[in-house]
């Protein structure tokens, strides 16, 4: 039995029940009307409407396609694919409200991948007119990082489906894990790099992520000191809970958290920002100025 939740965007049933049929080569799901044979030729991300980008060292033009995987004894869906979260591009609705200077008339557009001091910003949810950025929200998304391979058990789904894969693929035992702590640590320090750009433009820089990820760093960072959503911070955490359900796997949102860049540091368990050092040498220096303090060279 594979543990694959959703493969190429299309969901399997939790129970794997996938009941597929084949005829000449062609493997169809009709209970839910999926030609499989058709999903694996084309191996296109629903999400981005692109060949999906995650493909094999082995064999480059080969897409493993999997979007999200059950792990741990509770079978939880872990999303490991961050273009997952854009299913019906909701991640950007909800950052509609953070661009504080749009105007009815103003046309919305996301671009990606965009440089900035720091590194890269996934998106760039922006409000334009007449071809002018008016405003813009930073969105970046972030999944888990897996340890080991996940290729057995796409295979071992593909078998169930009616494919024909090879044997030592399907009873291999190389497993794959979450890599909790690395995935959240470099998350973090990414965005201590990058909210400083954010606060001093006066924007908002968003992290889209699994509600699972989002509860590890509560546990294993200092998160206390997080607050609910206020639009007043540059720094903003949006987590969205992963949903079985008969009408198929959905991403809807679960929680929204802010902070500064302050804020972020203190995550990480930074005691001091070079910006607030500077400003308490400053203070110091500044008190200790008297007509004494005045460098003479006569």
């Amino acid at each position: 039995m594979s543990k694959v939740v959703d493969l190429f965007g299309v969901e399997i049933a939790s129970d794997q029940d996938v009941d597929a049929t084949s005829r000449r080569d062609v493997v169809v799901d009709s209970d839910r009307n999926v030609n499989w044979t058709r999903v694996l030729d084309e191996q296109i991300c629903p999400f981005s409407d692109r060949k999906c980008y995650k493909v094999r060292k082995s064999q480059p033009d080969v897409s493993i396609g999997t979007c999200t995987m059950e792990y741990g004894r509770d079978a939880t869906p872990i999303i490991i694919c961050p273009l997952r979260l854009l299913e019906r591009r909701q991640v950007f609705v909800d950052c509609l409200h953070l661009l504080h200077e749009h105007r009815p008339g103003n046309e919305f557009h996301v671009v990606s991948e965009v440089s900035i001091p720091g590194g890269s910003v996934d998106y760039f949810l922006t409000s334009v007119l007449e071809g002018c950025v008016k405003d813009f929200v930073g969105i970046e998304l972030q999944t888990m990082d897996t340890t080991g391979t996940v290729w057995p058990e796409r295979q071992r789904l593909l078998r169930n489906l009616g494919f024909d894969v090879d044997d030592a693929d399907v009873s291999s035992e190389k497993p794959y894990g979450m890599n909790w702590k690395h995935t959240a640590k470099t998350t973090l320090i990414q965005l201590h790099h990058k909210v400083r750009t954010f606060e001093y433009l006066k924007r908002h820089l968003v992290l889209v992520v699994q509600d699972q990820l989002l509860n590890y760093m509560r546990r294993e960072f200092v998160f206390d000191h997080l607050d609910s959503a206020r639009d007043a911070d540059p720094m903003h955490f949006h987590s969205y809970r992963f949903e079985r359900g008969k009408g198929g796997n959905r991403v809807l949102l679960d929680d929204r958290l802010s902070t500064d860049a302050n804020g972020i540091a203190t995550c990480l368990g930074l005691q001091a920002e070079p910006n607030v050092e500077m400003e308490a040498i400053v203070d110091m220096i500044e008190a200790k100025l008297s007509p004494e303090t005045v460098f003479n060279l006569t």
